[in-house]
């Protein structure tokens, strides 16, 4: 090989090894181009990554939101958002002489508290929150035990006048006192009664005087409450409570298709006026210590601060309890035998507290 060649051998050679480019010495002859071409395609060419097909997020279901449910303290009754909860509670003593019958917003109503007032006659202390009767009445006096019980509410109290003792109770200002003595333009008196049993209110006008008087909503442990549960064996349907004489003696017929009890007053289903038969959900008898005492004459003294016998019907059940009450401002509630609260079921109560001495309760 002469010299030209061998020089232009070599140069050929230093490219290919920096190329990465094979040469076949053939007489001289370098390896196909093609192939060259090929393997500097194949040697920059990216390499293939395997197709995986990446599966799809499943994104969970959200659940759907629990409705929140508000209930009312007064009733435990559902209602329709919390401003409701916080509704203004007012009391209401409503009259039950035979002279007063019938009265006008006790169905429709929330709790009822019945007591002796004097005399045998009861009265009752008529509790409302989201209840607006628009006609209340014949509205009468308070008494001390009245405004005990009313305590726990943190309520306003609608009435006309009241015994010594109960109306220093309810002026001492712990109370929200809305007696017609002071209030006269947010009651009126009946044309087609007799005083003093034709004094009427209503919710048109408690509602402004509440308002006039910055007594807007009301804070308060209310009473246990639970869902309804009727019984598939009743043991109480028929329900009779002495608590002075058969002008106020009542008795209760349970009606299994309402839940609820059919109220009657002196022999005859006790109607309110404008809306019919009274029901309550729930009727609560207690035994209370009940005495005569002199004040601004005689007065009935009843002991509403303590605990004592009682029997709670609820879902055509009876079941004695004791009821406990420690003090002014706490609320009223009720144990089984074993110590253990027991609720009552939601809706209107009816709690009548008869003399331990002389009243009774029987059920069949």
């Amino acid at each position: 090989m002469d010299q030209d060649k061998k020089t232009r051998f070599l140069r050929l050679k230093q490219w290919s090894r920096k190329h990465r480019v094979i040469l076949i010495s053939a007489g001289g002859i370098i390896l196909l181009a093609g192939l060259t071409i090929g393997g500097l395609l194949l040697f920059f060419q990216k390499p293939k990554i395997a197709d995986k097909t990446t599966p799809a997020v499943v994104q969970p279901i959200a659940p759907k939101p629990i409705p929140v449910k508000y209930y009312s303290p007064l009733t435990g009754a559902v209602v329709a958002d919390e401003a409701a909860t916080k509704q203004p509670v007012t009391g209401v003593m409503i009259e039950n002489s035979p002279d007063a019958r019938p009265q006008s917003g006790l169905k429709n109503s929330g709790v009822v508290f019945e007591a002796i007032a004097e005399g045998g006659i009861t009265r009752f202390l008529v509790l409302y929150q989201q209840e607006k009767p628009q006609l209340i009445g014949p509205v009468r006096s308070i008494r001390l035990y009245d405004a005990e019980w009313l305590a726990a509410f943190n309520a306003s109290i609608a009435h006309v006048g009241g015994s010594a003792g109960g109306l220093a109770e309810v002026r001492n200002g712990s109370y929200r006192d809305i007696d017609q003595f002071f209030n006269a333009g947010y009651y009126w008196r009946s044309t087609d009664r007799y005083a003093p049993h034709n004094v009427y209110t209503s919710f048109a006008k408690l509602d402004a005087l509440n308002a006039a008087k910055g007594y807007t909503s009301s804070s308060f442990t209310g009473f246990s409450r639970v869902d309804a549960s009727p019984s598939a064996a009743p043991n109480a349907t028929q329900i009779n409570v002495n608590i002075s004489s058969d002008l106020f003696n009542s008795s209760y017929t349970y009606d299994k298709a309402t839940n609820s009890y059919l109220r009657s007053q002196a022999g005859a289903p006790h109607l309110d006026r404008e809306d019919g038969q009274i029901n309550p959900a729930v009727v609560v008898v207690i035994k209370v210590n009940e005495s005569t005492v002199m004040q601004d004459g005689y007065r009935e003294d009843i002991t509403a601060i303590g605990s004592g016998y009682g029997v709670i019907f609820q879902n055509g059940v009876a079941q004695e309890v004791t009821w406990h009450k420690d003090s002014k401002l706490g609320q009223i509630y009720f144990t089984d035998a074993s110590g253990k609260d027991v609720p009552l079921v939601r809706g209107q109560t009816w709690i009548t507290a008869i003399p331990v001495s002389a009243g009774s309760v029987t059920w069949q």
